[in-house]
């Protein structure tokens, strides 16, 4: 009879989720293919355990649509001269959810106590968080202090300009000690934080429930609290095909990203939504801060590079690729060519046409000048991917041949890829790279000489004595402008050298139901919907 009140309140809340059997709440509903593996923040590392944590915590500082800092539960702070310094005012109407935890089962206010605890935690060994590094550049000796319940200071070791973006991360989320004691291990599937929504039930693998916190501090443009919605309902269908017939039906609110497998259906040969599903919902484009590109091991340990040390020639793979007609053909011009560096779109140092564009006559002279005409006496290119990428590396392939340039393509399961292509043992590989925080330093830290794997996410074993410089000279700035032209210019020494051939730019596509209106779309692809209204 004990196990009666548990099985019923799934069951309610499933039928919550059906606007028509309850019209008196606000639900929006979406789908997230791949599941959701924790809602503890220290493990939001992909972007489906992100957009939960979103709407469950806060952190000291946010990043806008616009990719600025805000003010999130910190209302101010200030840098010391030292640029080593943060010292945070916290609010002092923040509260954590409701919940066994606390003393009467009310949730208590937030104080700096919290934020030391909570950044202790992600850096502790026996956590294993993937968010660790976020706390890299703290000082090793009494990094965080709480001076009194509204006052923190985080000290660094060294100046980052970047780090406000990082505590915007849900890494950096306040967590209450209560509940983690409480709950332990279990804490991922007992969240309780600050956010615009609290925890109602997450049934593994089906379902998760989120419902309103009534006491979320903030208040839009006339007073009133958010967020608006009462409800928010994911479901887990892993099938992309199945989940956008449910879009199509009404079952869901939103959808965000495109697969091959409708990506014809719901797009038109532009890119743009398709004119019969204009009535039911609408299409986001915005862009996204990731960059898909061909990698080249300039320089590896094991020394297998052969020929394609030569910058020159890996300029001529960068000139041999029509990446307009890729995306074209391809991607149903649904990305941006990637003709401006390496730094995407939508982040402050790209510059657009800096990069490298369709020159056949470039690649021609290249190859006569390198002794390799038509490619004659080249080495074939190696070109390792996994099966997402085939597509597009069979037409690299392609495109290249016509030129001589041999290049054969060998596919790896994802897992075998990634650990050799951080190992170097792939002379030329296709990868990607999402920035975790809005800072052009995120895409130029891959092109840093101390970043050479296994330390960092050079897998290039890129090495440019004025590259580090302008790369050092950056970090110690905190002048926007100029910051900005020191990327530029390491962008265009990147570029330059050629260790990459940049592919193209991501794009978020969202694709929202005409009952939705307040969602607003950023180049993080973050769901917020603290101002989310649902007809």
């Amino acid at each position: 009879m004990k196990l009666a009140p548990f099985l019923v309140i799934p069951i309610v809340l499933w039928s919550c989720s059906q606007r028509s059997d309850h019209s008196d709440l606000s639900v929006f509903r979406y789908n997230e293919s791949a599941g959701i593996s924790s809602l503890d923040p220290a493990y939001s590392r992909n972007l489906e355990n992100i957009w939960a944590c979103n709407m469950l915590y806060n952190g000291l500082t946010e990043v806008n649509d616009n990719l600025e800092v805000e003010p999130s539960i910190a209302r101010s702070w200030t840098i010391d001269s030292s640029g080593t310094e943060y010292t945070f005012h916290l609010r002092s109407d923040v509260f954590f959810h409701d919940s066994e935890a606390f003393k009467d089962s009310v949730g208590r206010r937030v104080t700096a106590r919290d934020f030391v605890y909570s950044f202790k935690r992600i850096l502790s060994p026996s956590l294993s968080s993937p968010g660790s590094w976020v706390f890299g550049v703290v000082a090793p000796d009494e990094p965080f202090t709480a001076v009194d319940d509204s006052t923190l200071i985080v000290r660094l070791s060294e100046p980052f300009p970047p780090f406000l973006g990082l505590l915007g991360m849900q890494y950096c989320a306040v967590l209450p000690r209560e509940a983690l004691e409480k709950y332990g291990d279990d804490f991922r599937s007992h969240p309780v934080g600050t956010g615009p929504f609290r925890f109602h039930f997450w049934i593994e693998n089906s379902r998760l429930v989120l419902r309103k916190n009534e006491r979320y501090f903030e208040r839009d443009e006339s007073g009133a609290r958010l967020p608006y919605l009462d409800v928010v309902s994911v479901s887990f269908i892993p099938d992309k095909s199945a989940a956008y017939l449910d879009l199509l039906k009404g079952n869901f609110d939103f959808m965000s990203g495109l697969h091959g497998s409708y990506k014809d259906e719901i797009l038109n040969a532009e890119g743009e939504l398709n004119p019969l599903h204009e009535d039911r919902f609408y299409l986001q484009k915005h862009p996204f801060l990731k960059t898909d590109y061909l990698g080249f091991a300039i320089n590896p340990p094991q020394g297998n590079s052969g020929p394609w040390r030569n910058a020159d020639l890996r300029k001529a793979v960068n000139y041999g690729i029509d990446r307009s007609a890729m995306v074209r053909y391809l991607r149903n011009n649904v990305y941006a060519p990637a003709d401006g560096g390496f730094i995407p779109r939508g982040m402050p140092g790209h510059t657009e046409g800096s990069g490298y564009s369709y020159r056949p006559d470039s690649v021609r002279a290249i190859l006569r000048r390198a002794g390799y005409p038509g490619g004659k006496g080249l080495e074939p290119l190696r070109l390792s991917t996994t099966s997402d990428y085939v597509d597009l590396c069979e037409f690299v392939q392609h495109q290249l041949g016509e030129f001589g340039i041999e290049v054969k393509v060998d596919v790896l399961p994802a897992s075998v890829h990634r650990e050799r292509s951080a190992r170097g043992d792939l002379e030329f590989f296709r990868k990607s790279w999402l920035a975790d925080y809005p800072d052009d330093e995120n895409f130029m830290a891959l092109f840093y000489s101390e970043n050479i794997t296994p330390k960092g996410p050079n897998y290039f074993f890129y090495s440019n004595a004025r590259f580090d410089s302008l790369y050092n000279e950056a970090l110690g700035i905190t002048d926007a402008d100029r910051r900005r032209q020191l990327y530029r210019a390491m962008d265009s020494t990147v570029t330059a050298d050629a260790p990459v051939v940049p592919l193209y730019y991501d794009v978020v596509m969202r694709f929202v139901s005409r009952r939705v209106s307040g969602l607003d779309s950023n180049p993080m692809n973050f769901l917020d919907l603290r101002r989310v209204k649902v007809e």
